[in-house]
């Protein structure tokens, strides 16, 4: 990162502090520093404390930013962290000198937490597996490194309506949702991108629209400038609930964005800087072959990915030590932050991956183990719902019911319509609501299935109805035992058997 960036970032941290202590004692009120703190990547929780978002364009956790979080656990005493859908860190229950602290301390490794939250320009995201993923079009870890970089420079110049997500995939599987985030970035076979624009999930969700195909990777920042440029033109500053930029589908119609956008971007085109980066090669001698449910084969012969899943997304912060040990000495190993709530530690051998598999024993490993998960409403100050408890009841019935490890799929779980668990593209998801019983509100959770990711079956969720939070882990014993009774996995299940689904859905929807 350049030098003039950190030093911008540090810059602005004083007024961070200044602003807490304001809140801190009362004189700052809540929503007022809602909106300033967003913007630094931290909230009041709801719970008392604060939480830290770090920052770290395409989830790409270095030695070195391991090492930082590793040593913040030990020196302040961390007790939750939170590996999120949009590939940062969230560390929660910091006491407010601790927070600022720990702002500043990251920028010497790199991570930002500025445009962390708030109407921003949010982390940049990239598939993460790659460079080392076989099958990848190309690697744009480096690309998404170097656009998160120009957009760090230009954040305080621009007053957006709400704020702008940038993702690249580097392959049709769209793990990062390049197809319907503000923006994001398809990558081809030919080294290039096809462009999205105005898609998103949270409440009204969309799909996004092509805009630009075929777009030289130099062009990224141009196609930046142009969403910017469409967004503060045509976006909504009036009311926050209408803001974001999926709603210019509404305003401009489809038709009208795509030649708005195509305006802007050939006016960007020849004004915006190229952008530049470094391909990264990875260069390391294999010494022998491991086959494991969680190890997955690179592209670069002989080395590996280890999958490490804590539960919910729930990283162990004495994880952190015991990871920073072992792969420090290991050549051109690092973590990479997934969407799904999970890690992967890349470029190991195969005797560096059997010791990492014996560190990351805790993972989680059948597809409904994996599930995905916000923090939740217990934490976060605008969930309704817990969804992080539902998830665990609904775990412990699962596990008691000792059920085939494909008879359930992995499920996503959001407190609340603003889908940080990705509700919307879940085979199963689950978003926190109520529904009235004797005439009273009871926590439940809007039902949601058959959503899709991959590219060219995009597909958002079906909501099916309200099921209360109570009865929602008996729903999924009843599911896993009717789908363990055909001898079917879930998605062979659900494909022959969709009428049974509903019916069983209703059943609890209906009560």
């Amino acid at each position: 990162m350049k030098p003039e960036i950190r030093d911008l970032m540090r810059s602005e941290i004083a007024l961070f502090a200044e602003k807490l202590r304001a809140f801190d004692s009362g004189e700052l009120e809540p929503k007022a520093y809602k909106g300033f703190s967003g913007g630094f990547g931290s909230y009041a929780q709801r719970s008392g404390g604060n939480m830290l978002r770090l920052r770290m364009a395409g989830g790409r956790l270095t030695p070195a930013r391991l090492g930082f979080i590793a040593d913040g656990v030990e020196a302040y005493g961390i007790n939750r962290m939170k590996i999120t859908t949009g590939q940062t860190i969230q560390l929660h229950n910091l006491p407010s000198d601790v927070t600022v602290e720990l702002m500043e301390k990251a920028i010497d490794v790199d991570i930002i937490t500025r445009g962390g939250g708030g109407d921003f320009l949010r982390n940049v995201m990239a598939s993460p597996l790659s460079g080392v993923e076989q099958g990848e079009y190309f690697d744009v870890l480096p690309i998404a490194e170097a656009a998160a970089e120009y957009m760090l420079g230009i954040v305080r110049n621009i007053k957006m309506p709400r704020k702008l997500k940038v993702c690249f995939s580097n392959s049709p599987a769209n793990v990062t949702h390049a197809t319907f985030r503000d923006l994001g970035f398809a990558a081809r076979q030919d080294g290039t991108f096809d462009v999205y624009c105005a898609g998103g999930l949270g409440p009204n969700p969309k799909l996004g629209v092509q805009v630009a195909e075929a777009v030289a990777p130099a062009d990224v920042p141009a196609c930046i400038d142009a969403m910017i440029a469409v967004f503060t033109a045509f976006g909504n500053y009036e009311n926050r609930a209408k803001a974001r930029t999926r709603y210019l589908q509404d305003t401009l119609g489809v038709d009208g964005l795509k030649a708005e956008y195509t305006k802007a971007l050939t006016a960007s085109l020849a004004v915006s800087p190229k952008l530049t980066f470094s391909p990264v090669n990875v260069e390391k001698a294999a010494d022998g072959v491991i086959t494991h449910q969680r190890v997955i084969p690179q592209k670069q012969n002989g080395l590996y990915a280890v999958c490490y899943h804590p539960r919910g997304g729930n990283l162990p912060p004495s994880i952190t030590r015991k990871l920073y040990d072992a792969i420090s000495g290991m050549p051109q190993v690092e973590c990479r932050l997934s969407p799904e709530g999970c890690m992967y530690i890349i470029n190991l051998t195969a005797a560096e991956a059997e010791a990492v598999l014996t560190i990351t024993a805790d993972s989680a490993v059948t597809p409904f183990h994996r599930s995905v998960s916000c923090i939740g409403g217990i934490i976060c100050s605008t969930g309704i719902r817990d969804s992080q408890g539902l998830l665990a009841a609904m775990m412990e019935a699962v596990d008691q019911a000792d059920l085939p490890a494909n008879a359930l799929p992995t499920v996503h779980v959001s407190g609340c319509p603003s889908s940080c668990g990705t509700q919307q593209i879940g085979a199963l998801g689950f978003q926190g609501a109520s529904k009235m019983v004797e005439g009273k509100p009871q926590p439940a959770f809007a039902l949601l299935m058959k959503g899709c990711e991959k590219q060219g079956q995009e597909r958002l969720g079906e909501n099916l109805g309200t099921i209360l939070q109570n009865e929602i882990p008996g729903f999924m014993v009843e599911l896993g035992r009717t789908v363990a009774a055909s001898g079917l996995g879930f998605d062979e299940w659900l494909a022959e058997n969709e009428d049974t689904f509903r019916a069983l859905a209703a059943k609890y929807i209906n009560r």
